[in-house]
């Protein structure tokens, strides 16, 4: 019997995992799967604008690797320092709070799933006022975003997004309306100015703009189109046209790109190198593929899309196992925006919209109108992706 082939998952989120598990499903004996990763667990995405209105909470989208671990998928908890293709080696070094159960991995393939870098070094003044920022990307900065805007009473709020590709579309102008809605709660949302910059020529998605626009209309919130954030002070920003907006609250995505040693192996520049959305194998190496955020792909960086292009990966790993089933898989979504509430009631309403990258140009569907039902089926998605990829 042949040795098994040694498979490290670089990543241990929506791809990544569905990666490890499917493989493990689909490939059984053949395959030995090591995810590497840095934190014991996860924390999903898609919902975290609503840490801001406390209509979310940390218990119900946080999870575990234990229920994967037992389907036989190792871990090891550590950073990625380092790639080589050549030798065919990952490097890691100790994560925050864990060390690694090995220094050096060695693998037959590799799928790199890492998600994206925020990367503001290129916005002057970013290293000395990175600090006055809030996102709704992250545990930490959610909740400084949550606390400023529950506690002043008056002010200016700037939200950016910066140009395409930046995961999760939406997220800025979900941002910009869940910041208002709670303003609005509170009764001092006449006392602020809200402004959202963005780096691209309309709010994203581009299917939903119109009613993005509509909505900030109704909220009396500004839309700056097509021009960038480039400089950071303390009390305020610069634009790429040279305009200078004030803010007590700064909410600013900043641009995104792969991990460094994506560059640093060859596999990519700012973002991996991949055949084609349907061959994630890099354009060199046979036996290095990618899956989610990470990947050059035509798409949105979204968690459907990241999860789709893993089990592309997956079938790649497939046929090069010579296994003969397959996932079935293609590149089409429906998602919802969260736009807030303009009665300032802490139930968020959201509209739908799809994409269906099997037509050209992408094939669109959307309904305008804002509705709670929608923020409740987007909650019912995200919580059946944990369940099939973490509970079981």
């Amino acid at each position: 019997m042949s040795a098994k082939k040694k498979v490290v998952v670089i990543g241990g989120g929506i791809a990544g995992i569905a990666v490890a598990r499917n493989l493990v499903e689909k490939a059984g004996d053949l395959v030995d799967v090591t995810v590497v990763t840095k934190d014991p667990f996860y924390m999903s995405g898609p919902s975290r604008p609503l840490l801001v209105t406390g209509e979310q909470s940390y218990d119900r989208i946080v999870r575990g690797y234990e229920k994967v671990a037992e389907k036989g998928v190792k871990f090891v908890f550590g950073t990625v320092k380092s790639v080589d293709p050549a030798e065919r080696k990952v490097s890691l070094v100790e994560a925050p709070t864990r060390a690694p159960t090995a220094s050096e991995l060695s693998y037959d393939y590799l799928v790199v799933a890492p998600g994206v870098v925020f990367d503001g070094s290129g916005i002057e003044g970013y290293r000395e006022n990175w600090w006055r920022n809030t996102t709704v990307y992250e545990p930490g900065r959610v909740d400084v975003l949550k606390r400023r805007v529950w506690s002043e009473t008056k002010g200016a709020v700037v939200v950016y997004a910066p140009k395409q590709p930046y995961r999760c579309a939406p997220a800025p102008a979900e941002t910009a309306m869940t910041i208002y809605t709670v303003l609005k709660h509170r009764g001092v949302e006449k006392n602020f100015r809200i402004v959202h910059i963005d780096a691209n020529d309309k709010p994203q998605p581009p299917v939903i703009a119109d009613a993005i626009k509509a909505r900030y209309e109704e909220a009396g919130i500004e839309l700056v189109t097509g021009q960038e954030i480039v400089e950071i002070g303390p009390d305020y920003v610069v634009t790429s046209a040279g305009e200078k907006f004030p803010y007590t609250i700064l909410a600013a995505l900043e641009p995104n790109r792969a991990p460094r040693f994506v560059e640093e192996a060859g596999l990519g520049n700012r973002w991996f190198e991949v055949r084609s959305p349907q061959d994630l194998r890099h354009v060199k190496y046979d036996d290095v593929l990618a899956a989610g955020d990470v990947a050059k792909l035509p798409f949105p960086k979204n968690q459907e899309i990241a999860y789709e292009s893993a089990l592309f990966a997956v079938n790649n790993l497939l046929d090069d196992l010579g296994v003969g089933e397959k996932l079935s898989v293609q590149y089409a979504f429906l998602g919802w925006a969260y736009l807030g509430n303009l009665e300032g009631k802490l139930e968020t309403e959201s509209v739908l919209f799809g994409l269906n990258f099997n037509y050209k140009p992408p094939k669109t569907t959307k309904d305008p109108t804002p509705k709670k039902e929608y923020t409740e089926a987007k909650d019912k998605w995200e919580q059946n992706y944990l369940k099939n990829l973490f509970d079981h």
